[in-house]
């Protein structure tokens, strides 16, 4: 018999409760139900509503039983349909019917928005640490390169010269907001549901502040129906995650395209490449490919969810048992590709030598020759047509812009002194970007004791 049975005449049949059934997947979120029941039932022995040896009996219970899923005694029940009820089910099997008055003023719709959101909150936790450790990587990347000169791109055609450090530290600028995501996150995921019932609370004086208070909630839900009815939380911590994989994903197209040999930037440490089945020669970026693949089964889980919920009334309904599997698949696909992510990064060879030819061939020093001119009084828009049609020049004679001659320079302009060729070498073009937020050393060096302190 079913712990809700009591109005039915017949059993579910076997195919209704298998597909009924979410302990394959809800399974995962033991522990927040066990320390939710415990709250819950010392709660309901400080207020009075069971004796306190009761409530005593069934928290030491729960700690037994919590003990014997961590060392594998326990085997839940499809039959018992989820965590929740597989819990309680194993409680009454040992206490008998005091196991019984654990669910008094409690509803599995309340539990579950309870155990949902206080795994989150712990998952969100670890993710976040992860993202930490991957911000160390940057740093330490950046600190070593704030010389290494490359070309920076726009529509992925060669624009101006950067260096590699400016480069790193635009994306730990992005992680670093991927991170005040998650922190937003999970301040409104930090509110405690238990208590909601239902749908309309319970007649029972529930003590919710201290149930919050006990499993480390900085707040309780303030309308019954909005505490089991919505799962916006889910969905914010998807949207965040979803873009932390399109951050990764970017970053991964950089590094599948550095290493390729019309690039050849970078090479990926053999430990996180992998081979050829009939090519002997291949050194695939096979890593770099999987996370970027694994970014749309992230975005795929929030528009899961977001379509799971868009129509549906309140208070609670069958389809929001769809929630977990999308968010846990989220979360579990973001915490294999961070780590792995941050390790190859940080193994990865670097090859400056590369990287500065690069940066040397097409024209990324065409803007610095035409500000040269506009400081010597040159308008920018003159300036800039002047550049141009030097630049179509050199194309016609095979030639880089610091490769002309004075005499060829002076026939686009007779503002041109032997001063150019310094104004327009790579390390000048870099160097004299130094404002704030700027590829010069010193601003990226100031950006990365900036970060350090925040971080």
């Amino acid at each position: 018999m079913k712990l809700w049975g009591g109005r039915f005449t017949a059993n579910t049949d076997k195919a209704v409760d298998d597909f009924h059934s979410s302990i394959r997947f809800d399974s995962r979120m033991y522990r927040q139900d066990i320390a939710g029941s415990i709250a819950h039932a010392e709660m309901l022995g400080r207020i009075g509503v069971i004796p306190a040896a009761e409530a005593e009996l069934i928290c030491s219970t729960l700690k037994e039983i919590l003990s014997d899923i961590e060392n594998g005694k326990v085997q839940f029940e499809v039959e018992a349909e989820d965590i929740h009820m597989n819990i309680e089910k194993i409680l009454i099997e040992r206490i008998g019917d005091i196991g019984k008055k654990l669910h008094t003023g409690r509803s599995r719709n309340d539990q579950v928005a309870l155990d949902l959101r206080m795994y989150l909150k712990d998952e969100t936790s670890e993710i976040r640490a992860m993202l930490l450790e991957l911000l160390d990587v940057l740093l330490d990347i950046s600190e070593k390169n704030k010389d290494t000169i490359m070309p920076g791109y726009t529509h992925l055609q060669r624009a101006q010269p950067i260096t590699l450090a400016h480069h790193m530290m635009a994306y730990f600028q992005m992680f670093r907001r991927d991170v005040g995501r998650l922190d937003d996150c999970r301040a409104r995921m930090d509110v405690m549901p238990l208590g909601s019932g239902a749908l309309a609370g319970t007649t029972y004086p529930l003590d919710r502040s201290f149930v919050a208070e006990k499993l480390g909630f900085s707040a309780i839900t303030e309308n019954s129906l909005d505490g089991v009815s919505d799962r916006d939380f889910a969905i914010e911590l998807a949207s965040c995650l979803s873009i932390v994989m399109m951050h990764l994903s970017r970053f991964c197209e950089e590094l599948i395209l550095w290493s390729s040999a019309e690039f050849s930037f970078i090479e990926m440490d053999d430990a996180y490449s992998t081979g050829s089945s009939i090519m002997p020669q291949k050194k695939n970026p096979d890593v770099a490919e999987l996370i970027r693949g694994k970014t749309g089964r992230v975005y795929g889980s929030l528009v899961a969810l977001l379509t799971m919920m868009k129509s549906l009334p309140l208070a609670y309904n069958k389809d929001m048992q769809e929630d977990k599997e999308a968010i846990f698949d989220a979360v579990d696909t973001v915490k294999a590709c961070l780590p792995v992510f941050a390790k190859m990064l940080s193994t990865m060879k670097i090859k400056k030598e590369n990287m500065y030819r690069a940066a040397s061939g097409g024209f990324t020093n065409a803007t610095d020759v035409a500000d040269y001119l506009v400081k010597k009084g040159v308008p920018f828009r003159s300036a800039h047509e002047i550049v141009g049609k030097m630049v179509l020049y050199c194309i016609d004679n095979n030639k880089a812009l610091d490769e002309l001659t004075m005499e060829e320079f002076k026939a686009f302009s007779p503002k041109i002194e032997d001063d150019i060729y310094r104004a327009i070498s790579l390390e000048s073009c870099v160097s004299g970007r130094k404002l704030p937020g700027g590829p010069a050393p010193e601003s990226v060096r100031a950006s990365i004791e900036n970060a350090k302190k925040v971080r």
